[in-house]
Parts: structure tokens; C-alpha cells; sequence
């Protein structure tokens, strides 16, 4: 029986209480995960429930919102609201902050892509959540427009032929969690995950239909990728999630820099810049602004200017990050040591 059945599963709710003392965060790392069950229970259903298609409306960044957009939003909101742990939470899908009621406010402000990857929907590829944790501090907006060295956790659930958390606290591990689907419960699958050191698969990640809007140092790094001694192969899906998530695990770099089309990048800072830079940092890899704003930074030091401003993104290990960078230096650009 014991080979079949695990005995001692190492749960999401064990790990938490293991690696924090605080109270709090552990229930909103449960919350969290409520809410990720729920919504890969509405994703696992789509089909058969008629959840395809557009909800009629345009979400705070004027996308149309999928019927499933809408229904993970509320999921997310409704749980994080009575969790009794949150006091601001900030959606893509809503223009304006959730200032949770007084007497239900808590001491964090979350920030969430509840279905990252929603284009995506309707043909059945992996979609995802994102978010990024902040302290309280006023009990404002403000508390979550500040540098994204103060997020204190992140992470991502991917929905796909099996649903995955990926999360970290600052300063810490990376770690995955499965959701075992017969206990209900999130087992940890994925421990202290890493780049390869070596860099992993040659792989680049990007949308090639942006090409001509490019700066220059990008466009020659992306033909060293496909036209150097051991040729790099393309791999893009178009949800975040699913890109980054093949990124870390198996190497290689996700590219989606500002361009001329877009000048400041087309990724939202708060809820998917920071949080992802986070984890990639702490899994050993890198989290390149690019060319933005005059200067090479770390997306992880930006400060939103507003809960829906957009950055670029260029993250990866070393040995990729790299082949841009010296793209960067060949035009005179200054760019940080790796």
C-alpha cells in the first residue's frame, strides 16, 4: 500500500508553516492556493461549461476579456478579500485598486494576472497566474507602487496537463508544488529549483513578428541565436507563464524587450515584471531590463509608476543573457557584469 499511497505527503500548507513563522502569510499562501484549485477546476471544465469565448468587455489594459478572465478574477478577488490577511490587491482586470473593508484588512497588498495567457484560451494552450506580494505600509495604493526589491514573495501556477506552483519568498529558494488531484492538495514536486548550470537546452523565446520594430542589439543577438555554430531553436507559446516556466526548468532566454511599437515594454511591471524577476533571480538566472529608459537595469529594482505600467523583459541564464549583452557592448552600450 505504502508504494501507491504516500503516507507523508510533503504539502504546500507544510512546507509554508516549515519556512515562516508568520502566521498571516501562511494563510495567504493557502488562500492563494484555493484560488488556483478553483480556477484550474473552471480551466479543466471550459469546454463542457461553455466558458470559451469573450465575456463583452475590455479589462484595465483595453484586452478583451475571455469569459474565463472574469471568472478567475472573481475567484481571486472573493478569496483574498475574506482571507482576512489582505488590505490592497490590484487585478489586471480591474482599472482601479481593491481596497479591502476595514474590518477584514490584513497587512498584505497583492498584485495578480489571474489568467496570464487568456488569448490562448479558446485553442486549449497552457495558461497561467501570476502575483507578487508586498508589506503594508499606508494601506494604499501606494504600498505596492514601490521598488521591486521590497516584494517579499511571488510566484506562478501554470494550468496545463498538470497544474503547477511555482513560488518564492525573498531571499529564498525557489520551489514547485503539483496539485495531486486525488488529495486536493498542492504535494511539493520541485525542490531549491535552479538554471542548469551549464545553461540548459539552446533556446530563445520570443514574439519574431516584432522583429522590425527591434533596436538593433536585439535583432543581432536573435540571428547569433539561429545562426551560430550550434543553432538555438525557437520556442514560443504566448503565455508567459508557460515561456518562463520552460525557461527555468529547461535553459535558455525569454526575450520581450521594449521596441519602437512599444517603447516601454508590453509586460506589466507589478504583476508579471517583478514577480517573475524574482524567481528567476533566486533560481540563479537573470532579469534584464534591456535597453529601457536610456540604461541596462534589473527588472527586480523597477518602480512602478502606476499599477498597470508595462516593462521589458529579458530573462534567462548567464550564458544567453550574456549573447545580448555583448550585442549591447558591440554598439557602445554600457551593460552590467553577469
Amino acid at each position: 500500500m505504502s508504494e501507491k499511497f504516500d503516507v507523508d505527503a510533503p504539502t504546500l500548507s507544510r512546507y509554508v508553516m516549515q519556512n515562516t513563522k508568520d502566521h498571516e502569510l501562511t494563510i495567504l499562501l493557502n488562500t492563494l492556493a484555493t484560488s488556483f484549485k478553483l480556477i484550474a477546476s473552471a480551466v479543466g471544465r471550459a469546454g463542457v461549461a461553455q466558458l470559451y469565448g469573450l465575456a463583452g468587455e475590455v479589462n484595465s489594459t483595453g484586452d478583451d476579456q475571455k469569459k474565463l478572465d472574469v471568472m478567475s478574477n472573481d475567484m481571486m478577488i472573493n478569496a483574498l478579500v475574506h482571507s482576512g490577511v489582505c488590505c490592497v490587491l490590484v487585478s489586471e482586470e480591474n482599472e482601479e485598486p481593491i481596497i479591502v473593508p476595514l474590518e477584514k484588512q490584513g497587512k498584505f497588498c497583492v498584485a495578480f494576472d489571474p489568467l496570464d495567457g487568456s488569448s490562448n484560451i479558446d485553442c486549449n494552450v497552457s495558461v497561467g497566474t501570476i502575483f507578487s506580494v508586498f508589506e503594508k505600509k499606508e494601506g494604499t495604493v501606494n504600498d505596492l507602487l514601490r521598488s521591486g526589491a521590497d516584494c517579499i514573495c511571488a510566484g506562478y501556477c501554470a494550468y496545463s496537463s498538470a497544474t503547477e506552483l511555482v513560488f518564492t519568498f525573498k531571499g529564498g529558494t525557489v520551489e514547485g508544488f503539483c496539485l495531486d488531484p486525488t488529495i486536493g492538495e498542492f504535494v511539493h514536486t520541485r525542490v531549491n529549483m535552479k538554471f542548469p548550470s551549464d545553461g540548459g537546452k539552446r533556446i530563445y523565446s520570443c514574439n519574431e513578428g516584432n522583429f522590425v520594430h527591434w533596436d538593433q542589439p536585439i535583432k543581432d543577438a536573435v540571428e547569433e541565436f539561429k545562426h551560430s555554430a550550434k543553432p538555438y531553436s525557437a520556442r514560443y507559446v504566448g503565455s508567459m507563464v508557460a515561456d518562463i516556466h520552460r525557461t527555468l526548468l529547461y535553459g535558455g532566454i525569454y526575450i520581450y524587450p521594449a521596441d519602437k511599437k512599444s517603447p516601454k515594454g508590453k509586460l506589466r511591471c507589478l504583476y508579471e515584471g517583478i514577480p517573475m524577476a524574482l524567481i528567476i533571480e533566486q533560481a540563479g538566472g537573470i532579469a534584464s531590463t534591456g535597453l529601457f529608459e536610456g540604461k541596462i537595469g534589473r527588472v527586480a529594482e523597477l518602480t512602478p509608476d502606476s499599477i498597470h505600467c508595462k516593462c521589458p523583459i529579458i530573462m534567462g541564464g548567464p550564458r544567453d543573457v550574456g549573447i545580448i549583452y555583448n550585442c549591447y557592448k558591440k554598439h557602445g552600450i554600457e551593460t552590467p557584469e553577469l
